[in-house]
């Protein structure tokens, strides 16, 4: 019998793609052959003159299929696609698309697994939102939440009513993101409300911070920065974020991939007290992930009166300026949504062991 599964989520950054990643894994661990797709993406990137959505990118490195655009990403809804829509709606067949990426796929394989887009809503101005693509191609809905208690039934009870008014059933349910010494609780509690439903509680993924940390290109970006030594070293990952003026707090023990943000004034002060308290704690390697130079509106081309080039240099750290000043950096980088993708792959690696410990799939209600 063909089997297929719709994984959506009650909003964005709740782990579509990491639990998505993890099942796909697990099923094929398990002999299957399964093939994946993502019919509706928003965040699209360019590959020999076709649009195809991140995610679709992802899984092809993974899964290691040739990733064929009208198949695997049948449907960009990017910059200006909604009204392009609305005003002649007879032009894009998106629907059609769907079910002929479908058949294609349930025709090679024993299993596919479809990875929706953003809240249940999503897709709905173009008549594709979660709970339409799962009703047209006929398949079960794994939904993913953040961990709590009521918080977390209130919205599953929302986001199930759109599932309810298409007549999709429910495999089951993966609660998200939850901290360590509240698993049992909300595994009871939730696990009571999910019962009295009939919908299975799949299991409880615990919050992974190793998941969040973003890469130093994408901060690179959000502040608008400037590459001034070692931009070959702008995908390393940030494990933490600590000011100059702060330094002297922090535990250099426990974080490693940290990223100083510093002004130029104290620049080579603050590069002498590493280099100072590596020593004293015996580190050999560098606990700097990066350096980000704040401007206070002014961007900085090159650094006058250096005195720490060489090890700088020595442990490949990257140095990078910003016009913003350091309030700023901060802001932007907290504001940062870290997605899992092709220059992440220990990340992938590291959500396809969460799903494999945490998850019971033989509790799919299929």
């Amino acid at each position: 019998m063909q089997k297929r599964l719709y994984v959506a989520a009650t909003n964005q950054h709740v782990g579509k793609t990491t639990c998505t990643l993890g099942l796909v894994e697990a099923f094929r661990q398990s002999g299957i052959r399964v093939g994946y797709c993502k019919p509706v993406g928003q965040e699209a990137i360019d590959i020999e003159n076709l649009q195809v959505d991140k995610d679709a990118l992802l899984f092809s490195t993974m899964m290691h299929f040739d990733l064929v655009a009208k198949i695997h990403s049948p449907v960009i809804l990017g910059k200006g696609a909604t009204q392009a829509f609305l005003d002649e709606p007879e032009k894009y067949p998106y629907r059609q698309d769907v079910i002929a990426a479908a058949k294609f796929l349930e025709d090679q394989y024993e299993m596919v697994v479809y990875e929706g887009t953003g809240h249940p809503g999503v897709g709905s101005v173009v008549g594709l939102s979660n709970a339409d693509v799962a009703a047209l191609i006929g398949a079960p809905v794994i939904l993913i939440v953040e961990g709590g208690v009521g918080y977390t039934i209130d919205r599953l009870n929302m986001c199930l009513s759109l599932f309810r008014e298409q007549n999709v059933p429910i495999a089951g349910v993966i609660i998200n993101k939850v901290l360590p010494d509240k698993i049992e609780k909300v595994r009871h509690y939730i696990g009571l409300k999910l019962a009295a439903w009939d919908i299975p509680l799949l299991g409880v993924l615990p919050y992974e911070k190793t998941l969040l940390y973003p890469l130093l290109s994408t901060i690179f970006v959000a502040i608008n920065a400037r590459a001034l030594y070692n931009p070959q070293g702008l995908n390393v990952l940030v494990e933490n974020v600590v000011a100059a003026s702060l330094m002297g707090s922090h535990n250099f023990d426990e974080d490693r991939g940290v990223l100083l943000v510093v002004s130029k004034n104290r620049l080579n002060e603050s590069l002498l007290g590493i280099q100072r308290l590596s020593k004293q704690k015996g580190m050999e390697k560098s606990p700097l992930s990066g350096i980000i130079i704040t401007g206070d509106g002014k961007q900085l081309h090159h650094i006058d009166d250096f005195h720490h080039e060489q090890y700088v240099i020595d442990h490949q750290i990257p140095i990078i300026s910003t016009p913003l000043d350091t309030y700023g950096t901060a802001v932007k980088i907290s504001h940062l949504e870290v997605k899992i993708n092709v220059q992440t792959l220990g990340k992938a690696r590291k959500a396809i062991e969460l799903v494999r410990d945490n998850l019971d799939l033989s509790k799919i209600k299929w």
